[in-house]
């Protein structure tokens, strides 16, 4: 037993001395390659994360090949792989010098060949080869002339997976029987070095077979004391489930100094705890940290990482709510419909069953059918489900409606509209028309039309008409306006509340009597109005009258004729018309004749009077003198009539003349 102890002292003693030469051999490797910490990851029975811890002795390698990391019986390994072109020999000159512990370790065995001394590899790619490895840990392991303990073939209480930088990638790795029920598929690239010259670190948890989170730390190769760094820590989810309560623990060195982090972290001295409550399927969470090198030791962060997968029974708390909006009109016109819409939504969650919408209309507001309430059905409505009813009321009246609206449901719901003002207005339309009482015939009637609107509510489309009288001639309009038939059209348009609006129309009467002329406005919304008004057209009498001597001049004891005419130059009759003539001193009356019998009294001949002188009709009267002394003479003519209130005179002279007795 003791010769076993001592042997397990010396492998272990070898083994520990080949991991310090492998380590300076990186530090003097022509290519310049950072050197880095050995660093250990387990997992606890449950496959949770916990404290890492040194990783345990390897077997020896055998001396004709590089000395490559062992893999225990009970240990999952996890690969760390430089990209091929930077991975570099791990035995170098200074490993030699462990040649001779190997040899005690197996003396008794004689087991150990000559070629312990090895010089570099040549190939890196055949050191990649897992089998090759598990094979060399078991020829070692046959060499060994002490039997070991053997390990447990159940599961340990703790798994720890040894991780070596700048190693070969492990591909093909079989773990030892009864640990995984399948081989576990180990994948290049869990160590690289990026352009910059850092090196990412990537665990897979639980295991590689079975990941569930990945964690990627990429480190600088090396940094400057008391120079800032910054490296970085990614947390990927690998499953399409989503993480929850998921703490990263970053364990730092007592050389590092923290600086800060993003996103910020909690510190627990040297500890820097991160927080991530979910973690959706496939996402990822970076987080950086910077911190400043103190001291010369190397420094060594160890990364923890915890998460929860829940299996939660979700029972969904509902609270439906309703909110009702009803829309209306500002202003409506009394003769028009009146759309009013409700618009009923559950703004809340879960469904609100049995909604009801209700209105109770004002007095002198009513549905289309008479009702004075509105009655909706508005069923079950989804969260986040609206319902729009449009109705159409009518107001029997104007002025203003101000009423709520009322939305309940089945389950006691309740909530009113916000209140609404609805002003019901009515246009009323006036007309006047205005001209003469009294007009001659033959002259021009003139008519004023004003239209007013004398309501609250806007009168479009107004529109006036005004008829013609039959016997117009001469019509005459302001412009604008249409002439059908016999009515006159003018379309105004909106009158608003107090406006007004003025047209002009005329015409010739052309004959005597009355005139009557109607006038109606019309709008829309608007009773139809009317106005007429009445002209008393008659006649005007102008009569004149004129005297001429047919024979002139006249010599003594000759005769000559005088012509009355009496002319009806006006547009009525006249009546009454008498005619009276005077004569001169020189001439003797010798007869009278025309259109009334004439009589001679003293100088004056009269003419019995004329009944009527129709308009444009004359009237002739002659008289027949002679004259009885040389010299000019003069007849007097007098015309009255009804229609004249003055007499009109007229006169005409006549030259008689003495005949000489020479013929001269």
């Amino acid at each position: 037993m003791k010769k076993v102890w001592t042997i397990s002292f010396l492998v272990a003693a070898m083994l520990l001395a080949g991991c310090r030469s492998t380590s300076a051999s990186r530090s003097t490797n022509s290519q310049g390659a950072a050197a880095a910490p050995r660093r250990s990851y387990f997992w606890d029975n449950n496959l949770r994360p916990a404290q890492s811890a040194p990783a345990k002795p390897v077997e020896a390698p055998r001396a004709a090949e590089e000395p490559k990391p062992a893999v225990e019986t009970a240990q999952p390994m996890l690969t760390l792989t430089k990209p091929p072109a930077q991975v570099k020999a791990k035995t170098t000159a200074a490993d030699a010098k462990t040649a001779p512990a190997a040899k005690i370790a197996s003396a008794d065995a004689k087991t150990v060949p000559a070629e312990a001394k090895t010089t570099p590899a040549k190939d890196t790619k055949d050191i990649a080869a897992g089998k090759d490895i598990a094979k060399e840990a078991k020829t070692a392991k046959a060499t060994e002339p002490v039997r070991k303990p053997q390990m447990p073939v159940s599961q340990p209480d703790v798994i720890t997976t040894s991780i070596e930088e700048a190693q070969p990638s492990l591909t093909d790795l079989e773990p030892p029987a009864g640990l995984y029920e399948k081989t576990t598929p180990f994948g290049p690239g869990l160590v690289s070095v990026d352009e910059m010259g850092g090196r990412t670190l990537s665990i897979i948890y639980p295991r590689q077979d079975y990941g569930i989170v990945q964690v990627d730390k990429t480190m600088p190769n090396e940094v400057r004391l008391n120079q800032p760094f910054t490296y970085t820590i990614k947390v990927t989810n690998l499953t399409e489930t989503t993480l929850t309560d998921i703490s990263i623990t970053e364990t730092v060195s007592k050389e590092f100094s923290f600086k800060g982090a993003e996103p910020s972290p909690k510190t627990e001295g040297n500890k820097l705890v991160w927080e991530i409550d979910t973690l959706g399927p496939k996402a990822s969470k970076d987080i950086k940290v910077t911190g400043v090198a103190s001291g010369t030791k190397q420094l060594e962060h160890c990364t923890a990482i915890t998460h929860t997968i829940r299996d939660c029974a979700v029972v969904p708390v509902v609270e439906p709510t309703l909110e009702l909006v009803k829309v209306v009109p500002a202003e409506a016109l009394l003769c028009e419909p009146i759309t009013v819409e409700f618009v009923v939504t559950n703004t809340g969650t879960g469904a609100a069953q049995n909604v009801e919408i209700t209105d109770t209309l004002p007095a002198g507001m009513q549905t289309a059918d008479g009702k004075d309430k509105v009655s909706l059905d508005a069923g079950t409505l989804a969260a986040g489900e609206s319902r729009r009813f449009s109705v159409k009321l009518r107001a029997t009246k104007t002025g203003a409606y101000i009423n709520k609206a009322v939305a309940t449901s089945g389950t006691g719901l309740r909530v009113e509209s916000e209140a609404t003002l609805l002003t019901v207005r009515q246009p009323v339309l006036t007309i006047d028309k205005s001209g003469p009482q009294r007009q001659y015939l033959g002259r021009p009637v003139s008519y004023e039309i004003t239209v007013v609107n004398k309501g609250d509510g806007p009168a479009r489309n107004v529109t006036v008409e005004d008829v013609v009288p039959p016997g117009m001639v001469g019509v005459e309009a302001t412009p604008g306006a249409q002439f059908s038939t016999s009515k006159l059209i003018w379309e105004i348009g909106t009158l608003e509340p107090n406006g007004s609006k003025k047209v002009r129309v005329s015409y010739t009467p052309t004959r005597e009597g009355e005139v009557m002329g109607t006038a109606s406005a019309t709008a829309y919304c608007a009773e139809t109005v009317t106005d007429s008004a009445k002209t008393i057209v008659t006649g005007i009498a102008a009569t004149r009258i004129e005297v001429v001597d047919l024979e002139d001049p006249v010599e003594i004891g000759g005769t000559t004729t005088y012509v009355i005419t009496a002319t009806n130059q006006g547009s009525a009759s006249d009546r009454n018309i008498r005619i009276a003539c005077t004569l001169d001193d020189k001439l003797q009356y010798v007869s009278s004749a025309g259109a009334t019998a004439g009589s001679l009294m003293g100088k004056t001949v009269s003419f019995a009077p004329l009944n009527t002188l129709e308009p444009k009709a004359k009237a002739i009267w002659r008289i027949v003198v002679r004259g009885t002394r040389a010299g000019d003479v003069l007849l007097k003519a007098t015309l009255h009539t009804d229609a004249l209130t003055l007499p009109v005179e007229e006169n005409e002279a006549t030259h008689i003349y003495q005949p000489s007795a020479n013929g001269k």
